[in-house]
């Protein structure tokens, strides 16, 4: 009888946890997919365009400007900036 338990103890204790650990990691990789859920956001990506192999120009919208950086390897360069 009392091998019974402990068998499904076992069994069960090492499913359980992983169940949680599973749906714990899948509320983090959803939450953000969730729509309504963000707040107001200071910096915006606009649009994003593929240069070259490593670079991109990214299109930013931060405080009522938008500004032109290219992304690359390197780094970010801030290429032009321009009032709303």
């Amino acid at each position: 009888m009392m091998w019974a338990y402990v068998l499904k103890l076992v069994v069960l204790l090492p499913l359980v946890c992983g169940l949680l650990i599973a749906c714990l990691w899948a509320w983090r990789k959803l939450e953000a997919r969730m729509p309504g859920q963000q707040g107001e956001k200071m910096i915006q990506v606009k649009e994003t365009m593929m240069v070259s192999a490593g670079t991109r120009l990214a299109v930013v919208e931060f405080e009522g400007r938008r500004l032109l950086l290219s992304v690359a390897r390197g780094g970010v360069t801030l290429i032009d900036k321009a009032d709303r």
